[in-house]
């Protein structure tokens, strides 16, 4: 599931499928309907299906064992970073797993999970073959385990395949990004001892509340976990005294209404399931989130009017 105007249609959705023989399904219609979707994978015996974290946090929501989604041999998720939650409820509800993967329209697809090995949910897999991607510090040094730091592939001569030369007519920014002998991609992330990369949240995303650095990524995770949350955006709201508290935009499952006693309810849920200082002091419930075209929640928005 992929809108045309993103890069991730033409090497997800055309030119890698077709170079493999595989037969497209484009839906062409207005909006998302997610029952409609199911009963498509249904009826055309869909067997490799790819979409956003959105629509597979809609699909939690629903029976999905009133689906056939028997056909389905191979599921993907892209375009911002897959829930563990989401992939326990598809687990169960289809006996597969969703493999995750990272890439940029700048890069093309560069870490991915393969049906050769396991899935740790939440992480999104390891480098793809031939490309040196590391997690490095602001000098280029690659980061210890488990340590914070920028996401980046090694620069070469000539360039990784797929891989962009630069922003057109903007030296500046492409200065900023290519530097120590790396591309750094604006994203943080680390890696853990079996080589596994984990995203932690855009540079210009991450909070810093009262010396701590949060990741919105895993506090929106956290948030999911509760019954009455469908789907949330965390950003960093200026405070005089933490420097930034965490807020929480949240869109609530059926059958939740918003109200005082539901925040405090699941602020206390939250404080039990990560560190205190990373429960979001404030919350505000939404009809809906602002997304980017891929899917993608564009937190500048919710920073700009909070």
């Amino acid at each position: 599931m992929s809108d045309t105007g993103w890069a991730k249609a033409a090497w997800g959705m055309l030119y890698s499928p077709w170079q493999m023989g595989s037969a497209m399904v484009l839906f062409d219609g207005v909006g998302f309907d997610a029952e409609l979707h199911l009963k498509l994978i249904e009826k055309l015996g869909v067997t490799t299906f790819c979409a956003p974290p959105t629509v597979y946090r809609v699909f939690a929501q629903m029976d999905l064992s009133s689906y056939n989604l028997s056909s389905v041999r191979h599921a993907l998720g892209v375009g911002e970073p897959l829930n563990p939650e989401m992939i326990k409820v598809w687990y169960n509800a289809t006996g597969g797993k969703i493999y995750d993967g990272y890439g940029q329209t700048e890069t093309i697809n560069i870490v991915a999970n393969y049906p050769c090995m396991p899935v740790k949910p939440g992480s999104m897999g390891k480098p793809v073959p031939g490309v040196n991607v590391q997690v490095v510090d602001e000098k280029g040094d690659i980061c210890a385990v488990d340590c914070i730091g920028s996401i980046a592939i090694e620069l070469t001569e000539p360039l990784q395949p797929g891989m962009f030369e630069g922003y057109w007519q903007d030296d500046e920014a492409t200065a900023m990004c290519f530097k120590n002998g790396w591309y750094y991609t604006g994203d943080n992330g680390s890696v853990d001892k079996d080589g596994y990369f984990w995203f932690v949240g855009r540079s210009d995303d991450m909070i810093n509340s009262s010396g701590y650095r949060i990741s919105p990524f895993e506090v929106e995770s956290s948030l999911l976990e509760h019954p009455a949350v469908l789907e949330s955006a965390v950003i960093g709201k200026l405070d005089e005294a933490r420097g930034e508290v965490v807020k929480a935009f949240i869109i609530l499952a059926s059958n939740y209404q918003p109200s005082d006693e539901l925040r405090r309810d699941i602020q206390a849920f939250m404080k039990k399931q990560t560190a205190p200082y990373k429960y979001p002091r404030e919350i505000e419930f939404v009809e809906s989130l602002p997304k980017t075209i891929s899917g993608k929640i564009r937190r500048i928005e919710l920073r700009q009017n909070s």
